[in-house]
């Protein structure tokens, strides 16, 4: 058949990184690209959910949000929030890099990409050590003056729920930027084939505006206001 014959001609001159399953490359990234964005819409939705919730919370219990707020570290929420936004621009520059060719500036731009990564893990490693030293982790030992205290308890099990889930999220986008460097290093990318890095690069993007919208909504929304009680 005319068809199976062109077929067949099309994968004998097709990439090496060309799937049996696919007639083309462009194919192939087309595929790709749209699993990653599926699998982004889920996340969405998942963290959609937790953001209804606290502003649910947050619409019933004002006094106990603004007193809540008050007590999150602004600074190290702000450094984090700079941290990320230059962790997008690295990650950015390394699919650029893998795009044009350039083996070692990919590599560079992902291990400091990871580098940022790290950055912030230990920075919110140290926000949630606070935490702990003020008795803010709900639980038998959360203690918080004053009148609103369970609804305070409310606020940190979604500050912990989310920030916690977030960074579980960095956490797997640190694991799979390590497997990208290190194939990135064994030159297996080319300006023909860089689908993985280019995959990579969106789920990071999607942690680091997970994150654009936690900071304010935690740290800032509630600061301009004086806690009561």
């Amino acid at each position: 058949m005319p068809e199976a014959v062109l077929t067949q001609s099309l994968h004998d001159h097709a990439s090496p990184r060309q799937q049996h399953h696919f007639d083309t490359m462009a194919q192939q990234k087309e595929a790709a690209t749209l699993g990653m964005w599926v699998f982004l819409v889920t996340e969405i939705m998942f963290f959609g959910g937790l953001f209804m919730a606290y502003i649910v919370y947050r619409t019933a219990y004002p006094e106990a949000w603004m007193a809540s707020s008050h007590e999150l570290n602004v600074y190290m929420g702000g450094g984090n929030t700079v941290v990320l936004i230059c962790s997008s621009l690295t990650m950015a520059l390394a699919v650029r890099g893998a795009q044009t060719g350039l083996r070692r500036a990919t590599v560079v731009w992902l291990m400091l990409t990871m580098l940022l990564g790290l950055v912030f893990l230990v920075i919110k490693y140290f926000e949630y050590a606070e935490k702990f030293t003020h008795h803010h982790v709900p639980g038998a030992n959360f203690h918080f003056p004053g009148p609103h205290a369970g609804q305070v308890q409310i606020y940190f099990s979604l500050y912990f729920l989310m920030t916690g889930l977030h960074a579980t999220h960095m956490l797997i986008g640190f694991g799979l930027l390590s497997v990208i460097a290190w194939m990135a290093h064994k030159g297996r990318f080319s300006p023909e084939w860089y689908t993985p890095v280019e995959m990579s690069g969106l789920y990071w993007h999607f942690v680091d505006i997970v994150w654009i919208f936690l900071f304010p909504l935690l740290y800032l929304v509630d600061r301009a206001h004086t806690p009561v009680g």
